[in-house]
């Protein structure tokens, strides 16, 4: 009691309570955890910094081309880009579908089942989707490519001539589209399963149907978490190795043609299947792709980060 009355009179006399032992450590354990992290990117970059710069510098036959960004780097962040935005273009909206479904449309009864099952496939392994996309995925969407081929061959993205095997970059981005899809899901159902209350029923009282109440209360509130979950997403796609390695049969070159045997690489799969085989210098050329990937996301997280800030600011207002 006595120990009660002397706590507050310390706290209105400072105008603030005391901090407790408790909140000391936690707080300090944060710090430290958030230094940790930042010191280890900082010791991951100077290492493929220290690793990779000398690659860029090594003579045209640890390229095969004359050029060393042009002829190596770029077809490979190419390949790297265009997966991801193949996976992010057919992810995106269905998993904003699906987290709509589960938070808003469907009954518990069946929303808890979908979003167990949209949950686990965050756990399979990599390679299990490497090996269902050449066992299955490939197989199949193979007559799909050469229909693509003979009635719409007029665009660039189906010039064909179609793969005759169907491991071309669309199923590789097919493929990372599904391994990215319970991240997105399961982020963006929980921004929207936050909505106020009290705002979805204000729209449903002001006459607006369901979906006029998502699009007008739950989409702006949940704006910045939307687009956190699709840049988690992208990193993903953008540093998926195995499944992209298996899958893929890479020719090399830029080409925006999607069913054709003539797809350029990504940076990470290349890495896994040349660097076990590589010579020191083979091995610093890689490396030196890792660096350009490294960057690579570092500037699209650091832009995510700046979106979510202003569109909290913008709803903040």
């Amino acid at each position: 009691m006595r120990y009660h009355v002397a706590t507050t009179l310390v706290a209105e006399s400072t105008g603030r309570a005391k901090p407790r032992l408790g909140d000391r450590v936690f707080s300090r354990v944060a710090l430290a955890a958030g230094i940790a992290i930042l010191v280890v990117l900082a010791g991951v970059f100077v290492f493929l910094a220290i690793e990779g710069v000398p690659g860029l510098a090594k003579p045209a036959e640890f390229y095969g081309s004359a050029s060393t960004f042009g002829g190596y780097v770029a077809p490979l962040l190419f390949g790297t880009v265009l997966a991801a935005v193949i996976a992010l273009v057919v992810a995106v909206p269905l998993a904003w579908g699906i987290a709509l479904v589960v938070s808003h449309y469907a009954p518990k009864s069946i929303a808890t089942p979908i979003a167990y099952m949209i949950d686990l496939l965050a756990a399979v392994p990599s390679v299990v989707f490497g090996l269902w996309g050449i066992s299955v995925l490939a197989r199949e969407l193979q007559p799909a490519y050469v229909w693509l081929d003979e009635n719409m061959g007029w665009l660039p993205f189906f010039a064909g001539p179609a793969s005759g095997t169907g491991r071309t970059i669309l199923t590789a981005g097919l493929v990372l589209a599904i391994m990215i899809l319970p991240i997105i899901t399961a982020i963006s159902r929980e921004v929207f399963s936050q909505t106020p209350r009290l705002h979805e029923e204000a729209a449903l009282a002001l006459g607006a149907t369901r979906w006029e109440m998502i699009r007008m209360a739950v989409f702006p509130y949940a704006r910045s978490g939307m687009v956190s979950a699709v840049m988690l997403g992208l990193g993903r796609a953008l540093g998926e190795t195995m499944a992209v390695a298996m899958v893929l049969s890479a020719g090399g070159g830029i080409s925006f043609n999607l069913i054709s045997s003539s797809n350029p690489a990504s940076i990470a799969s290349n890495i896994a299947s040349n660097y076990k085989e590589g010579t020191p210098g083979k091995i610093q050329v890689l490396i030196a792709t890792g660096l350009v990937l490294f960057l690579v996301t570092f500037l699209v997280n650091f832009a995510a980060r700046w979106i979510v800030q202003r569109s909290e600011r913008r709803l903040h207002r």
